[in-house]
């Protein structure tokens, strides 16, 4: 029996920030990660039940982090999605819990190693 592999969507405008997650996650042999680069492709691509994560930025500029979320959550209420900011502010948090996000996670990273620890968290609650 094998170990199931998990289907992982990254959306950051941030090219160097996706190819690092990329890499990280892949290494395991857990995650296969998608990464989009353009948040209006990535949720007119999304479709319900293709990710068992979506990584989101919440800073983009062609549609910022808590409208692609609440297109995703239009399509899939039930996906988990877990919002990545470099720019904390309560309210921003409070409204991603709002709109359906998981979880969030502070960037820069404090380790891969620690992004990857909340990814499995999310992934098996």
């Amino acid at each position: 029996m094998s170990e199931k592999i998990y289907e992982i969507a990254v959306i950051d405008d941030e090219l160097e920030i996706l190819k690092m997650i990329q890499k990280y996650l892949e290494k395991s042999a857990k995650y296969k990660v998608t990464t989009f680069s353009n948040p209006v492709v990535a949720v007119n691509s999304i479709e319900k039940g293709k990710f068992d994560l979506i990584l989101l930025d919440i800073m983009m500029p062609q549609m910022n982090g808590l409208e692609a979320l609440e297109k995703i959550m239009e399509k899939n209420p039930s996906q988990k999605v877990c919002m990545m900011t470099a720019y904390s502010t309560l309210d921003k948090v409070l409204k991603s819990h709002k709109e359906g996000a998981t979880n969030y996670v502070m960037k820069p990273f404090s380790s891969l190693q620690a992004l990857e620890s909340k990814v499995q968290k999310i992934l098996v609650d």
